[in-house]
């Protein structure tokens, strides 16, 4: 069998070697439709192996071929904190796709591997975590996998019959394994000299810090994990990031050399900042999807705030919107730049899939409230909303007496100087409450003005400076 081939595919299209792009091979009913779509859309970067097997990845997929079952795909994603973050996002949206075209997925929590450390992309070692928070964070991020999963099930169904989505932690298997069995059994059929040569092994070796026997076996386990998903689910495609791919063939040599079977690898692109950067944890510039990190609000304005050379880009990464669709967006936004309907769209539906219609409408609603003053949004917000959107903010609790002034207020929550220098910045307009500028420091406080229907206030001293008051005994 000739070895097998990758290669880089150019932009909007598809090549397979032995197999022509003719007729309906480009139908989206097959394999080629499926694959060619998500190229179309940048999402799919790299195919592995694209040539020398004995079963080609359209056939795969191909649903009008004799006997076609649906397939099984799978990511991983290590618990090396407590929350998946925007980063993780493309590789789930690769999930979801296969998903809705009818074949079975799974998300694979990295619960072993985490304590190792994923050399890929790093430019030194990843520090350590104890058993307890890899523990920990695994269990975060199951929840937070099962959420957007029933999310993606709920909000954004198009009536097809979809596959499953299962999430499973490599720890279930690993927990059993004694090391020197498992070197016996495994060990064996990898070579050092192809292990040494992985782009993300040379460059830790080439780099002053070295690479650790730890993080070196990192690969190995990554490939048994191929193996074993393809042994017990039936898994024959893994997806995930372009630094992914050392590993990814690395599963696949190890299934072939144990079982003479052929499986598959698919990258997705790496989301980098306006600096390059990788989009993460370790970069310092995480975009997080649990709320408790990066509430909707913020999730929202982070797509809000994309520039215009990247938004169409996004818009088919990120969403489900058909390109007929997005083409429109972006004809509208041609005409009407000022108005940002791509940016808005995008976030909508990017924090739809993460947070639910709920997060999308406290998203909304903040929005509302911070840029727009909107004394309306600020009414039906809720504690938790008003915290998120002001994280800086003092938060108190006060009992509204009979006759409580704008300066009782202030002082209470003691936003505002004692004696006359506080007394001056209620005269002389440094002070808002609800976004309306208080001017008399002897003003009492009117319920339905100075007091939201919520039974909140939102003080402002200066330009930046928020309190939040919720008032008891209304």
């Amino acid at each position: 069998m000739a070895a097998p081939v990758l290669r880089r595919l150019s932009p909007g299209r598809v090549w397979l070697p032995g197999i022509l792009p003719r007729g309906p091979r480009q139908s989206h009913s097959g394999a080629q439709g499926l694959l060619a779509a998500q190229k179309a859309r940048g999402l799919f970067k790299e195919f592995f192996p694209e040539t020398g097997t004995k079963i080609e990845l359209p056939e795969l997929f191909d649903r009008r071929s004799a006997g076609h079952t649906p397939q099984t795909v799978y990511c991983g994603f290590d618990p090396t904190a407590d929350s998946l973050h925007v980063g993780h996002l493309l590789a789930l949206q690769g999930l979801f796709h296969f998903q809705r075209a009818g074949h079975h997925v799974i998300a694979l929590v990295g619960g072993a591997t985490a304590r190792l450390g994923d050399p890929s992309g790093r430019t030194k070692e990843r520090e350590a975590l104890a058993a307890e928070q890899v523990r920990a964070n695994a269990g975060a991020l199951h929840r937070g996998l099962r959420a957007l999963a029933a999310n993606h099930q709920r909000l954004f169904a198009d009536g097809r019959a979809w596959g499953s989505f299962t999430v499973l932690d490599n720890s279930a298997w690993y927990h059993k394994q004694r090391l020197v069995d498992f070197l016996a059994a495994v060990g064996g059929h990898f070579r050092m000299g192809t292990l040494l040569s992985r782009l993300s092994v040379q460059a830790r070796l080439r780099s002053p810090e070295g690479m650790s026997l730890a993080e070196f076996f990192y690969q190995v386990l990554q490939a048994y994990d191929f193996y074993y998903l393809f042994q017990h689910y039936g898994c024959r495609v893994q997806l995930g990031g372009s630094d992914q791919l050392g590993n990814i063939v690395s599963g696949y040599e190890l299934i072939h050399k144990l079982t003479g079977e052929d499986v598959f690898g698919i990258t997705v692109p790496l989301i980098t900042s306006t600096t390059g950067a990788k989009l993460g944890k370790s970069s310092g510039n995480a975009v997080w999807l649990d709320r408790e990190k990066t509430s909707p609000f913020e999730l929202y304005q982070f797509f809000v705030r994309q520039q215009d050379d990247s938004v169409e880009r996004y818009l088919k990464l990120f969403t489900f919107l058909p390109l007929a669709e997005i083409d429109h967006i972006m004809q509208l936004h041609s005409k009407e730049p000022e108005k940002r309907g791509p940016q808005k769209r995008l976030a909508a539906e990017v924090t739809k899939l993460v947070h639910g219609q709920e997060g999308l409408d406290s998203a909304k609603r903040c929005t509302q409230a911070l840029y727009h003053s909107s004394i309306d949004a600020l009414e039906v917000m809720s504690d938790q909303e008003l915290k998120e959107l002001f994280k800086e903010a003092s938060f108190s609790e006060l009992v509204l007496d009979p006759g409580t002034s704008v300066l009782d207020t202030c002082r209470k929550a003691n936003a505002i100087p004692d004696g006359p220098r506080g007394y001056r910045m209620i005269t002389e307009g440094g002070v808002s409450i609800n976004h309306r500028q208080v001017t008399n420091p002897e003003s009492v406080l009117v319920v339905g003005q100075h007091i939201l229907k919520n039974g909140l206030s939102l003080l402002k001293i200066g330009k930046r400076n928020f309190y939040i008051i919720k008032w008891l005994q209304l």
